[in-house]
């Protein structure tokens, strides 16, 4: 889908300038004590875990920390009770958002994600409403700087398990069912190919594109609902064309 990867670079480089801020720790901190918590303290064993440490250390997250939200989540240190749900709804011009929360409140984080879809002009819906727009997909990000043959890498992809696979913003974008991100991770990390990252994530069947001015709120909607401790991730079907995004950065 034209501009997932260009969405996924612009988060991972705003988490990456973000990183001395207590935000970008804390959702951090989360997602790895509620890895810990279902499938155990070693990352090892734990392939949801081993990914949530990966994504920690890329926003540059102390050792000490990543261990302390290890230990919450396996009980040897007191820790709140998170809850995993989805929320759903309408960004302006209808464009969909599919919102990943974890919160030890959840009365506090419906009013306060209700609030933000309000005040960009947005409607937070009922369960389903955009839900059955998306797609949960593997997604493995490989640099293309030029020293990887494409059709090379497409082969190993597709042994390795996946389905298809996009040249887009400085990236080969892998793309495969989500049980199977492992294998595939290991298989290119076998073969000596750099994986910049790998994850499961929402992908919307079929996109939408609006204009710019639309484009812009829609924007700041998903700034503000990932500024929210309690928002892990945000997938969207906005459709960022290389000319929105040069008109958006301009």
């Amino acid at each position: 889908m034209a501009g997932h990867s260009k969405w996924s670079n612009i988060k991972r480089k705003k988490a990456k300038e973000d990183a001395g801020r207590a935000k970008a720790f804390t959702k951090m901190a989360r997602k790895i004590t509620i890895a810990a918590r279902e499938g155990g303290g070693d990352p090892e064993a734990n392939f949801r875990l081993r990914m949530a440490i990966e994504e920690a250390r890329m926003v540059n997250m102390p050792n000490d920390s990543i261990q302390r939200a290890i230990k919450r989540g396996t009980g040897e240190l007191d820790s709140a009770v998170f809850e995993e749900f989805v929320y759903e709804g309408y960004g302006p011009g209808g464009v969909a958002l599919l919102i990943d929360v974890a919160t030890d409140n959840r009365n506090r984080a419906a009013s306060e994600i209700r609030y933000i879809f309000s005040r960009h002009g947005g409607n937070l819906g009922e369960s389903g409403c955009v839900a059955w727009m998306f797609e949960r997909k593997a997604v493995i990000l490989v640099p293309a700087d030029g020293n990887i043959d494409e059709d090379e890498l497409m082969m190993s992809a597709l042994e390795a398990g996946a389905e298809d696979m996009e040249a887009s913003d400085g990236f080969f974008e892998i793309i495969g069912p989500p049980e199977n991100l492992r294998a595939m991770q290991e298989a290119l990390v076998q073969e000596g190919i750099p994986v910049e990252s790998a994850e499961l994530t929402m992908r919307p069947k079929n996109t939408m594109t609006v204009d710019e001015s639309v484009a812009r709120r829609v924007i700041s909607l998903i700034e503000d609902l990932e500024d929210n401790d309690d928002v892990q991730n945000v997938y969207t079907n906005l459709d960022l064309t290389d000319e929105l995004l040069a008109a958006l950065e301009a």
